[in-house]
């Protein structure tokens, strides 16, 4: 069973499954185009929720979200499943494969093999495709690899239902209808007025208003809880940023490409101009990051440097604030 699936890499993996299995469909819409149209890019603070022993950070909504909202926004119907067993889960996706559709899997990222050592930790949301099944190894189609590459039975068993948060149950989905017409327009149009909406949320633990009050917190950390595990709380503010998807400054570069897509099919030339400003705000996310690693590994000293971290991430907020006041006036 060998599916002729055309596998792209990506710089995040469900923006990339979700591109390759509608290009597989004859739907051809691009990784910026299927983050944007899904209103991938986010931000939100829940300090109430340890994650590594220190607060939730994210830098995008919850997994499945950008896939759920562009396929509502096309009309386009997705299948989930979930199982509460390996043989139900493995008889469902070999079904699939019997019947030439390429199937799209949550799966966790320690225990994927092909990961090098340095990538492989307990973080559950990763997606994949399996487009076919040879002698016993199952195909699969990473999108943030450059090549294809192949898992046993028992390894992909063991990716498809890791322990722990997001514990994926054997997720899978697929393409199970396309309409007959699309308003891509449209979808473009709701994918940015809900990234809009929801960096401008008037609400403390989402989009600019988070992001300042985790800068607030950075000049408070060192003295109400020190500077060890202030440390740590930044560091996992980075982690997640760089590590964990494309983060902060990766989502931000992805955007500002998919602004450049739908200056085009909007016919809006300003939105070009909205694409070198975000991708200039992607720049400043990275040096925020990189100022962060600096603290971290004990670089960088001074008794003003978290103050220096707090107005520099002051500042994004500003950034981005004005950025998706004026974005959302434009559309």
């Amino acid at each position: 069973m060998k599916i002729p699936f055309e596998h792209r890499q990506s710089a995040h993996c469900e923006n990339g499954v979700i591109s390759n299995l509608l290009n597989h469909r004859g739907v051809p819409i691009s990784e910026p185009l299927a983050f944007g149209i899904g209103s991938g890019l986010f931000f939100t603070y829940l300090p109430f929720i340890k994650v590594n022993f220190a607060p939730g950070f994210s830098y995008r909504p919850m997994p499945g979200y950008i896939f759920r909202k562009l396929a509502k926004r096309l009309g386009i119907k997705v299948k989930h499943q979930r199982f509460s067993s390996t043989e139900k889960a493995k008889a469902a996706l070999d079904e699939k494969l019997r019947q030439g559709i390429p199937v799209g899997l949550q799966v966790g990222v320690y225990h994927l093999t092909y990961f090098p050592d340095e990538y492989r930790f307990h973080f559950n949301a990763h997606n994949l495709v399996v487009y076919g099944k040879e002698a016993g190894e199952y195909l699969i189609s990473d999108p943030v690899m450059d090549y294809t590459t192949q898992l046993s039975e028992r390894e992909l068993e063991q990716v498809r239902f890791a322990k722990g948060a997001l514990a994926p149950k054997g997720h899978l989905y697929y393409l199970e209808r396309l309409p007959d017409h699309y308003d891509l327009q449209r979808a473009v149009k709701k994918g940015i007025r809900q990234t809009c909406n929801d960096m401008l949320a008037p609400v403390p633990i989402v989009g600019v208003r988070a992001m300042k009050w985790v800068a607030r917190n950075i000049r408070k950390w060192p003295k109400t809880i020190g500077i060890k595990k202030t440390n740590h709380y930044l560091g996992q503010l980075v982690r997640m940023q760089e590590e964990i998807g494309t983060g902060g400054g990766g989502f931000r570069f992805i955007y500002a490409a998919f602004l450049q897509e739908a200056a085009t099919l909007l016919d809006k030339p300003i939105l070009r101009q909205r694409a070198a400003e975000m991708t200039s705000i992607g720049d400043a996310w990275r040096d925020f990051a990189l100022n962060i690693s600096r603290i971290y590994k004990n670089r960088k000293s001074g008794n003003d440097r978290y103050d220096q971290l707090a107005e520099q991430l002051t500042a994004i907020a500003e950034r981005e604030k004005q950025f998706f006041t004026q974005l959302k006036q434009d559309i």
